[in-house]
């Protein structure tokens, strides 16, 4: 997935995202963006990109040692295994496909 640039410029916001909080956790982030010398909303937006990215990078990334990466390519590249339960059970004609009487058509 090819990361999008975002521009996090004030002026070039359209949207609104609206959050209710509880009066200590809207302190917690007040203090952590003022430590920062952010407003609340770059502090906000910048924290949840950045874990939005983590979330994103760990559900789509794994690293492999050249080993394991080799294995895993040759794994990738061998033929398909002959599956004959697989093979038998595509063979089956779904209900759908019987006559009232139970016969294939």
């Amino acid at each position: 997935m090819a990361e999008k640039s975002i521009n996090v410029n004030a002026e070039n916001r359209d949207l609104t995202i609206n959050l209710r909080v509880h009066r200590n956790q809207r302190d917690l982030i007040d203090c952590a963006a003022s430590i920062k010398g952010q407003t609340r909303t770059d502090f906000i937006l910048e924290t949840a990109c950045a874990e939005a990215k983590k979330v994103i990078t760990n559900e789509t990334f794994f690293a492999l040692s050249e080993e394991k990466y080799q294995e895993f390519i040759n794994i990738l590249d061998a033929p398909p295994k002959s599956l004959e339960g697989l093979r038998k059970l595509f063979a089956i004609k779904a209900p759908w496909e019987k006559d009232h009487d139970g016969k294939t058509n």
